[in-house]
């Protein structure tokens, strides 16, 4: 086995001491143990599950379901996407009741949004007003992909931008993009590759000077980094429930919409859930006032289940606290892959500055597609991003800085090998 550069002098802090000190410790243990892994690194796409729910969904089964049976859908289920909405509004995204609600998946959210936003913003096939739809060429696929089917099937145009890799979309790119004829901007809170964190407030102040919509993902945001929907004056959000949130795999997602904007978008997946009147089975669709129109088949109560439990930790431990050992544990990883894995090419692709920061670093090398699987094999669990980037995500309450040391470890010595077994040094070694 090769092993990692012997540390030189750091101003880093030992990661026991580290772990010794962190106020969030305690909370590791509310997780259920993953045996075969030594360090998981892949919690900004996967959280781990609690303990809780485990029991949680065994009483569901024994309980609202065995027992209950369809009255639960009088005594919880039928309001159940709302008040979790609530909650999660309340606790995650400052956001005021009635403004979210906890449904199918991103992607049919992000539909449902964009289109109840171009139909209210442009004419028909967008022959008159506005109609331009805005979002940088380096967002996540779905996001791009949802964007341009709208465009065909309304007859609009796409305006790209194309943002620094690392940072992210820059104040001035979205100032020189957006005008009179955009509809709808769509942009990520957090960059899915980078961990680039966007200044909300700004980019959406920048839009509504020039009388657009926007839409922002939380996806890699909501549960790692302080979000303030309302007060930052944001039109519409979408994010997902696995990741930070703690949902579990396939977990329904969210979509918040301000209540200025609610009566006058129609969202067009016109099902029953979102009718006026749910059971009164009508001839024709009225939609309900409030956020219940932008529901519209029945909701997947298993699968909020876990997110309910997440929410009871995440407020318990508290949104700051989770960001203050966010920031520490990314600042650890970069300041160790400074130190032990610069020599061998390894860049930092993400933001150095906090503040730009969110909830997970990328380094970049041209051995990371070859050596991610073999780093699985180990039980530590980093994810690559095309073309080179290997994901750090860090989840605050279940992740410690000993086990995201070992997992550092484990990477450079996987880089060290794949080095050696070429007889060079990689060029390129300077940090971004």
């Amino acid at each position: 086995m090769v092993d990692a550069p012997a540390p030189t002098t750091s101003a880093r802090q030992d990661a026991r001491v580290l772990d010794e000190a962190d106020p969030l410790a305690e909370h590791r243990a509310a997780f259920v143990p993953a045996e075969g892994v030594v360090a998981y690194l892949d919690g900004n796409s996967l959280g781990r599950p609690l303990r809780a729910t485990a029991e949680r969904l065994q009483s569901f089964i024994a309980g609202e379901w065995g027992t209950r049976l369809i009255r639960s859908w009088d005594d919880r289920w039928f309001e159940l996407p709302l008040t979790l909405g609530d909650r999660l509004g309340s606790v995650v995204l400052g956001a005021a009741p009635g403004q979210t609600v906890v449904a199918d998946s991103t992607t049919v959210l992000l539909y449902k949004l964009i289109r109840a936003a171009v139909d209210a913003t442009t004419s028909a096939g967008g022959a008159a007003g506005r109609d331009e739809l805005v979002i940088d060429a380096g967002n996540f696929p779905t996001d791009r992909f949802v964007i341009e089917g709208i465009a065909a099937e309304r007859g609009l145009r796409v305006r790209w931008i194309d943002a620094d890799p690392v940072h992210g979309v820059a104040a001035h790119q979205l100032g020189e993009v957006v005008h009179e004829q955009t509809a709808l901007v769509v942009l990520s809170q957090v960059d899915y590759r980078s961990g680039a964190l966007l200044d909300v407030e700004e980019l959406t102040a920048i839009a509504h000077q020039a009388g657009a919509l926007v839409l922002w993902d939380l996806c890699h945001s909501a549960g790692a980094v302080p979000i303030e929907l309302d007060e930052w004056g944001v039109d519409l959000a979408v994010g997902c429930s696995y990741k930070y949130l703690g949902g579990g795999p396939g977990a329904p997602a969210f979509a918040y919409v301000a209540a200025r904007h609610q009566d006058r978008l129609l969202q067009p997946i016109q099902g029953w859930m979102g009718a006026a009147d749910v059971f009164a089975m009508a001839d024709a669709y009225q939609p309900a006032v409030g956020m219940r129109r932008f529901l519209s088949g029945t909701p997947p109560i298993v699968g909020m289940l876990p997110l309910e439990d997440s929410l009871t930790l995440i407020e318990s431990a508290g949104v700051d606290a989770i960001r203050a050992k966010s920031v520490a544990l990314t600042a650890f990883a970069i300041s160790w892959a400074d130190e032990h894995l610069a020599g061998s090419g390894v860049r930092v692709m993400t933001p150095r500055d906090p503040a730009r920061r969110g909830g997970h670093v990328t380094l970049g090398h041209p051995s990371f597609r070859e050596i991610t699987p073999l780093l699985w094999a180990q039980g530590v669990i980093p994810d690559f991003r095309h073309p080179d980037g290997l994901r750090i995500g860090v989840a605050p309450l279940s992740s410690g800085f000993a086990e995201l040391e070992l997992g550092l470890i484990r990477i450079a010595e996987a880089v060290h090998r794949w080095t050696a077994s070429r007889g060079s040094t990689t060029p390129g070694g300077r940090p971004s």
